[in-house]
């Protein structure tokens, strides 16, 4: 008869069986790519709000820049380049410190072009800014 040592024993379990654990990582993969996109569109966002007031504005102090998609640039209803616009800027900003701007941008506006008349706004040192929105119907 012979006689099976354990030196036999331990040379056949030298050898890892990868298949199953193959088999957990598809497993992982597959729900992991099932549960990634529902986490992505399940985010719901509530913007905060403050319960301190605005202080009020005279409506003296608030100009309105209206833009359109085909860079059409009006200041206060009259259409400007947007060299007169920056000098009418610097002239109104020294004329009165406090001014506030409203900026109308079109829906259709490419982004760009909103930040070079946020940055127009900011080299005439303009701090008081803000973007009228239009609230949309449910």
């Amino acid at each position: 008869m012979r006689r099976y040592s354990q030196r036999n024993n331990l040379t056949t379990l030298s050898e890892i069986n990868v298949t199953p654990l193959l088999d957990l990582a598809f497993v992982l993969l597959i729900i992991f790519m099932i549960t990634t996109p529902l986490l992505e569109n399940s985010m719901n966002l509530v913007i905060p709000s403050s319960g301190a007031s605005n202080p009020p504005m005279n409506s003296s102090q608030v100009q309105t820049i209206s833009i359109d998609r085909s860079d059409v640039i009006q200041f206060n209803n009259q259409i400007v380049d947007p060299e007169t616009l920056t000098r009418q800027l610097l002239a109104l900003k020294e004329t009165n410190p406090d001014v506030a701007i409203v900026i109308r941008p079109d829906r259709e506006l490419p982004v760009q072009r909103l930040i070079s008349l946020m940055d127009t706004l900011q080299r005439a040192q303009i701090t008081k800014v803000g973007i009228a929105t239009k609230a949309e119907a449910k």
